[in-house]
């Protein structure tokens, strides 16, 4: 049983806040570790696997003797890392005579098991083993083209749900926009058979086409290997209910005194209350007042002193 934390202050409360689940997904890490044996091939496969997610993904190195993903009670560990590392996806590497070079790739959901598919590598070629220009290589934390071929990415069920694993675990940030000249590899998935796919991976080359649009050349640059499907277990109906749980589109509350118009745009009235100047309270240090004040003062004094006059006069 994982510990549950309660926040102890406003920080904490931040960070657990950060790490809850979202309704609306951002970028995935992805956890890659081993079992107690590997073959060197698997160590290069999970190797480039962190080659090509450098950035957002977190790799163990040390070997794991508890961790049986498929068993029930085996897979604690495996959410214990997830929780301490942040990471809502995993791949985990075991070797054994009766599974050789297996990998198994699985997302969580609230670091518990959500999904997993188990796939045997076969025919795996190394990025060292391409030559290419240098100056194709993709870059790091560029977005990629994932293309699926085959039928049986739509009729089979353990190819669909390969399919949907291998976006997760490729496809990077999720983004609103995208920068064509920032596109520079792409991932090709083509169904060999109903348990076999081939995967490789591939540069972008941008080439002058005549139009605005440019023709794209593919150039392969590693790694490439065969995944045979093995074994594949699909969520708890409760639980994918509740990972699949969206936003309700709530009705836009309306706000007074705005309308919109087709010509003038968008029209809004301010409430004015009327202005009683007469029963304004003018300031006590008003220097223009008292001028004033002096002023009359003088000119009711003055008008006095010529009407006594007058009266003296006669």
């Amino acid at each position: 049983m994982l510990k549950i934390k309660t926040p102890k202050n406003a920080r904490v409360k931040r960070a657990l806040e950060k790490r809850a689940p979202k309704l609306v997904e951002t970028g995935k890490k992805t956890l890659i570790l081993q079992g107690t044996k590997t073959s060197s091939t698997l160590n290069a496969v999970l190797t480039e696997i962190y080659h090509l997610k450098k950035g957002g993904a977190v790799r163990f190195t040390r070997k794991n003797d508890n961790i049986r993903p498929f068993e029930s009670g085996g897979e604690t560990s495996l959410e214990f890392f997830s929780l301490k590392t942040d990471c809502s996806l995993f791949v985990y590497g075991s070797h054994s005579k009766k599974r050789p070079d297996n990998l198994v790739i699985g997302r969580t959901y609230d670091h518990h098991i959500y999904d997993l598919v188990e796939v045997g590598v076969e025919n795996f070629k190394s990025m060292d083993s391409f030559t290419y220009d240098k100056k194709l290589a993709p870059r790091v934390g560029s977005k990629p083209f994932i293309a699926f071929i085959g039928e049986g990415f739509e009729s089979v069920d353990q190819l669909k749900h390969l399919k949907e694993v291998l976006l997760d675990l490729f496809r990077g940030e999720v983004v609103e926009n995208l920068n064509l000249a920032g596109v520079d590899r792409a991932y090709v998935c083509t169904a060999l058979s109903s348990n076999r796919v081939l995967l490789t991976h591939c540069a972008l080359r941008l080439k002058k086409s005549g139009t605005l649009v440019p023709r794209m050349e593919l150039v392969e640059v590693g790694p490439s290997m065969d995944l045979v499907v093995r074994r594949h277990r699909l969520p708890n109906e409760g639980l994918r209910k509740e990972a699949m749980k969206t936003a309700k589109d709530q009705p836009k509350k309306k706000v007074k005194n705005v309308s919109k118009d087709a010509i003038e745009g968008k029209i809004g009235k301010i409430y004015i209350p009327d202005q009683k100047i007469g029963e304004m309270a003018l300031p006590n240090k008003a220097k223009g007042v008292k001028r004033e004040r002096r002023e009359a003062k003088q000119k009711i004094a003055d008008e006095r002193t010529s009407k006594k006059q007058k009266e003296d006069a006669e």
